[in-house]
């Protein structure tokens, strides 16, 4: 007679994996829709529940799903379970004396980062506007030579939610969203309009070598029933990557900014070695050919003044004979000196000089006023503090 078996006992099953929560604040309307797509909302709802969120997100700046009563409970509850509305870390503030703005901002770590990267945002206040300049890579592959920002290595392109979730940050900051105290020392502007009102593309990186992801962020900025600022108060700059520029315009309706610096490829090669691959002439032409462009949407003309390099009035003057037929404005920027830089700033005089002759030929041509020099804010001066730190550290070590 066989001895009786006995079956081992089941085991329990298994608990389910611990899912990390991703945030959904700078997630664009399709990403709205899928994630409540995966949380089983019935498909009939979910054009609807995305555009609540949207409301909740982008309009009224909520940080959490528990203040949307508009949504009901157990939604709410679900989508807690498995998703957040965190922000990117605020690592730092720095404010500038003139009242300029400078947020370092870490970023939740990708694959294969051992920590977050960094990159800075910049709002600069005036009497009329508010400006965002946003970052769109961590680092830039450009190496213009009077830029800091070129001597950072590049390490990767931002997402679009990255991109977008720098201007939730900024105006959670600045209390700019409704209903939302302004924090104690945030700026005021003259006609109580919202702070935040114009968005440029000129902070860490190239922007049109990030393309999709900055048209999707550019997408969801200008929408009206969120973010809403205006596609003719959003700029991009671009050192020229040419084949992307008609695609920008036709698909964005951004208004383009060129940093341009020389009027010369042999000099240009050298300021913005990108030139060596999109010489000036075909720069300028597909300026001309931009979609939209018209004396009403001009293009800007980025133009930084550095001694005895590109400011004679023999460059002003065949600045203007290039810029024949292209409906522009030419800012004129000071060199903003920054730690190891191997340029100076032209003096007053050789600007004025310089901005009268583009100005007598037609061209509006301001000099722009630097802003947060004395937090490294001013154009051509951001740099994640990860980068300075490290080179601080280099410096102090003995040889």
């Amino acid at each position: 007679m066989q001895p009786l078996q006995f079956a081992e006992p089941a085991s329990p099953p298994a608990e389910p994996l611990d899912i990390p929560r991703r945030s959904l604040a700078g997630a664009t309307r399709r990403e709205l829709a899928s994630a409540l797509a995966e949380i089983d909302v019935p498909e009939r709802e979910i054009r609807m529940r995305a555009a609540q969120l949207w409301h909740w997100i982008y309009h009224r700046g909520a940080s959490s799903f528990d203040p949307m009563l508009n949504v009901s409970k157990h939604l709410r509850a679900r989508l807690g379970e498995r998703f957040t509305l965190a922000r990117p870390e605020v690592a730092a503030e720095q404010i500038s004396r003139d009242g300029t703005r400078k947020w370092l901002i870490r970023l939740a770590p990708k694959d294969g980062e051992s920590r977050g990267a960094e990159v800075e945002c910049v709002y600069i206040p005036d009497v009329d506007r508010g400006t965002l300049c946003v970052s769109s890579q961590v680092g830039c592959t450009l190496t213009c030579s009077f830029c800091h920002t070129g001597t950072q290595k590049f390490v990767r392109n931002l997402t679009s939610q990255e991109i977008i979730s720098q201007l939730i940050i900024a105006r959670e900051q600045l209390g700019d969203f409704p209903c939302q105290a302004p924090p104690e020392g945030a700026p005021v502007l003259s006609d109580g309009s919202r702070l935040i009102s114009n968005i440029v593309f000129m902070g860490m990186g190239e922007p049109l070598y990030n393309y999709e992801s900055v048209r999707e962020a550019l997408a969801v900025m200008a929408d009206g029933d969120g973010l809403s600022v205006s596609k003719r108060r959003i700029t991009v700059s671009t050192a020229g990557v040419t084949p992307r520029m008609e695609e920008l315009g036709r698909e964005t309706g951004a208004m383009l900014a060129i940093s341009l610096h020389a009027v010369r490829d042999e000099l240009r090669d050298r300021l913005v070695p990108l030139n060596k691959k999109y010489p000036i002439k075909d720069l300028l032409q597909a300026c001309r050919t931009y979609p939209g462009a018209s004396n009403a949407r001009r293009i800007t003309f980025e133009y930084v003044m550095l001694k005895g390099i590109n400011d004679s009035p023999a460059e002003a003057r065949e600045l203007v004979r290039l810029l024949k037929g292209v409906p522009a404005k030419i800012n004129l920027i000071p060199f903003n000196p920054w730690p190891g830089a191997p340029y100076e700033c032209s003096d007053w005089p050789t600007i004025e000089r310089f901005s009268d002759i583009v100005f007598n030929a037609g061209y509006a041509s301001p000099v722009r006023t630097p802003r947060g020099r004395d937090i490294l804010a001013a154009c051509g001066q951001l740099k994640s503090e990860t980068e300075k730190l490290r080179a601080r550290a280099l410096l102090s070590v003995d040889p």
